[in-house]
């Protein structure tokens, strides 16, 4: 992984979950492993208001390790102010029993190499569009 270096922020937070679910869900690491490599220990983050830290992360990523098929992150707009990203991005996701998108409004900061620290994100659910219900383009 790296910094925010040399990289535009909307590339920074496309590549960064981008590689973070493929790590996970394509690989056969420990997915503590997999979230160690992406996150630092300390990390925290609110989505919707819920938190959750290192112990719950992992725990949220075991089932989509089990369930996602695929994932596309199409990023709308990003800004970056030292280590501090805030972004608009869509999800688009196809799991074993659905397809469907979530909307999110991202701020984050970041490590020096690029792991995330603390992350508030605001997400709501958007319709599929006709016609692409059983799957996400990549």
């Amino acid at each position: 992984m790296g910094g925010l270096e040399g990289v535009s922020p909307k590339e920074f937070i496309a590549n960064f979950f981008t590689s973070f679910m493929n790590d996970l869900v394509r690989g056969d690491e420990d997915p503590a492993v997999v979230v160690d490599r992406y996150h630092t220990p300390d990390i925290v983050q609110f989505a919707d208001g819920n938190l959750m830290d290192r112990t719950k992360l992992i725990a949220h990523t075991r089932p989509a390790r089990k369930h996602q098929t695929n994932a596309r992150w199409e990023v709308h707009e990003a800004i970056a102010d030292g280590n501090r990203v805030a972004a608009r991005y869509t999800l688009h996701f196809q799991t074993s029993k659905r397809a469907g998108s979530v909307e999110v409004h991202f701020f984050g900061q970041f490590a020096v190499d690029g792991r995330m620290r603390r992350a508030h994100m605001l997400t709501r659910s958007v319709p599929v569009e006709a016609g692409n219900q059983d799957r996400v383009a990549t």
